[in-house]
């Protein structure tokens, strides 16, 4: 159905594959890259979330492929749009809701420092060497260990510093 202009405006909008496969593909992609990038260290996610960094990918493959007409129609890479957002939007909810997911969507802080004491098998566990976590203590104006109270890894990868108090001088 070409009209003046030589578009296919029917291959453009009418979905190629049934509407509930597409969903059911865009599910199953999206809780499968969830969950391995929820196994990998924090640190190799950096600054970014877990979910953030897969509803972007997600979302610029399925947004690519409909614009570059992979896929025949732009209903099909909105529907997966829609979906992984969805899913996205899901999680978080759940999250929220229930402490037992909200633990795997949203980690907890790892106790990296100790009141001056470098915690070695919590390190170990996010691959953390010693000069890394001194470097983050010089970049956030510490300079000994013993200086902090505690230090943990966020679920965003980066650290965060509690030193002690210093005392007023009187």
């Amino acid at each position: 159905m070409r009209g003046m202009t030589g578009l296919d405006w029917q291959s453009m909008f009418i979905p190629d594959l049934p509407v509930a496969e597409m969903i059911l593909r865009g599910t199953v992609v999206y809780l499968a890259l969830f969950v391995m990038l929820r196994i990998i260290r924090k640190r190799q996610a950096s600054q970014v979330g877990v979910t953030d960094l897969l509803v972007l990918v997600l979302i610029a493959d399925a947004a690519q492929n409909a614009m570059a007409s992979e896929y025949r129609s732009i209903t099909d890479g909105l529907i997966l749009v829609a979906t992984i957002i969805l899913w996205s939007y899901i999680l978080d909810w759940l999250g929220f809701l229930l402490p037992s997911v909200g633990r795997f969507v949203h980690p907890p802080p790892l106790l990296l420092i100790d009141k001056g004491k470098m915690m070695i098998r919590n390190m170990r566990r996010e691959q953390i060497t010693k000069e890394e976590l001194l470097s983050q203590l010089r970049e956030q104006g510490v300079d000994n260990v013993a200086d902090v109270k505690a230090a943990y890894m966020e679920g965003d990868g980066q650290v965060s510093i509690i030193p002690y108090q210093k005392r007023s001088e009187s």
